[in-house]
């Protein structure tokens, strides 16, 4: 009896803190059995088509475990991408200084954001939501304002100028593979990497799961919450910073209307499919890379189910709701039959 007991609580604990594996199988085994195109070649790009979202997906994980939100991210990388276009034409073709503005103007925007909520303290969702509408504002405004030459010849849209040498060599880094496998998807999963280590194994991440856990126990023992707050955010835009970089990389172009549209949305939605919890203080960070993986593959189940373009985010809402539902409902379904056994 007493093994069997055993057994269970080992398999509930497993289920508990790994759910989002299983998740994702269930998923990918869905869309391996509806796509005609599933191949190896396929299966990789999910890395690739991953990249963005997922390196987005994990600033904002730990926003998240802090018990706040960031509305602004797509905005971010819409405004980020395009003026990141913008150093490029202006450097002549300078990769590296692309980069480090990408990274430097995010971390700007995420300190921007951390200031109200963190030191001011703001609700996080009307400061971002705030700051949503102003930095897709002025990534569409600047567009129509500045030299052609800097934009890149167009009227609407960052382009980056192909003449320059840097343009191949970020393009190839963009789109390239390593025996087969993506580069972009590489890149996500060493960050991914780096942030379980941060959270798991630093006096930062640790700080992070206390004030998520409970703001005021935090600060009851020594914690700095405003500036764990201001510094979550500061990351969360520099990896909107490094998703800006490689997003012109994969594209050449960025353009302000869509770009990086409703992606806060969809890193939430990754955020949560791998097991983050919204209130704060719980979740794995590696649950954020296997939450964008299964967001991709859904898309990808979709169209290889010919469904009407007009109803994707229908689905994917229903989905995520069914997945919420089941990491929810999953243990208090076993604490009630636990009850009634006890209870007999």
């Amino acid at each position: 009896m007493n093994t069997g007991k055993t057994k269970s609580n080992m398999l509930g604990k497993v289920w508990r803190d790994y759910s989002f594996i299983f998740v994702f199988l269930i998923i990918f085994l869905v869309y391996a059995m509806t796509s005609s195109a599933f191949t190896w070649s396929a299966t990789m790009n999910i890395f690739r088509h991953s990249a963005v979202i997922g390196i987005v997906a994990l600033g904002m994980g730990l926003v998240c475990l802090t018990g706040e939100i960031d509305l602004s991210a797509g905005s971010t990388l819409a405004f980020v991408s395009g003026f990141s276009v913008v150093i490029f034409n202006m450097t002549g073709g300078n990769v590296l200084l692309t980069l480090i503005f990408s990274l430097i103007m995010g971390a700007v925007f995420g300190l921007i954001n951390g200031f109200f909520v963190g030191v001011v303290k703001m609700p996080s969702f009307i400061v971002t939501l705030a700051t949503m509408l102003i930095y897709r504002s002025f990534a569409q405004y600047f567009c129509q304002h500045i030299s052609k030459d800097l934009i890149g010849g167009g009227s609407s849209v960052y382009k980056m100028t192909s003449s320059y040498s840097g343009y191949d060599a970020m393009y190839g880094f963009g789109n390239g593979k390593i025996a087969t496998f993506p580069i972009v998807g590489l890149v996500l999963i060493i960050i991914t990497v780096l942030f379980v280590y941060i959270s798991n194994d630093t006096k930062f991440g640790k700080k992070v799961y206390a004030v998520g856990s409970s703001e005021k126990g935090a600060f009851m023992s020594g914690i700095n919450v405003r500036l764990i707050k201001l510094m979550t955010f500061v990351i969360m835009g520099i990896m909107v910073g490094a998703a800006a970089f490689l997003w012109i990389c994969m594209n050449g172009s960025s353009d302000p209307a869509t770009t990086g549209n409703s992606y806060e949305m969809y890193a939430i939605a990754a955020v949560v499919l791998g097991g983050i919890a919204m209130s704060g203080g719980k979740g794995k960070m590696i649950g954020i890379l296997f939450g964008s993986l299964s967001y991709t593959v859904i898309d990808k189940i979709i169209i290889a189910l010919k469904m009407d373009s007009l109803i994707n985010n229908a689905v994917k809402g229903i989905i995520l709701i069914l997945v919420i539902l089941i990491q929810v409902a999953g243990p208090q379904i076993k604490e009630r039959f636990a009850v009634m056994k006890k209870d007999k």
